[in-house]
């Protein structure tokens, strides 16, 4: 079994940034892929950004040019970094991790932005 473990969320006034982290407590496999989701209350849940350990980056339109993905193999760890935020940024982000064939979700961390 995978465990990952957010930190960093927290409140803050918009245009302000916060910085994410999650670590993994295993890699099932070289070949995988960290990401972040994020679900805003009454929503369905939606992919913020994602990185393979191949290189490939993916962001949803809404946060590009604004939030940054980065993985630190060495610690299993994956940030997200997250510039100028706004009130509709306001969600529990959610860590994964995707590997032979099965994906791992973190529990969470609150994120809360203030106009």
């Amino acid at each position: 079994q995978v465990q990952l473990v957010e930190s960093g969320g927290g409140l803050v006034q918009a245009g302000e940034s916060l910085r994410l982290s999650c670590v993994a407590s295993r890699m099932p496999s070289s070949s995988n892929a960290m990401g972040w989701y994020r679900q805003a209350p009454g929503k369905q849940r939606e992919l913020v950004a994602r990185a393979t350990s191949h290189g490939k980056i993916d962001y949803a339109d809404s946060v590009k040019d604004r939030f940054t993905i980065s993985r630190d193999n060495s610690k299993n760890t994956a940030y997200l970094e997250m510039n100028s935020l706004q009130p509709d940024d306001t969600a529990i982000y959610y860590c994964t991790l995707e590997a032979q064939l099965r994906i791992h979700w973190g529990r969470g961390t609150q994120v809360t932005v203030s106009s």
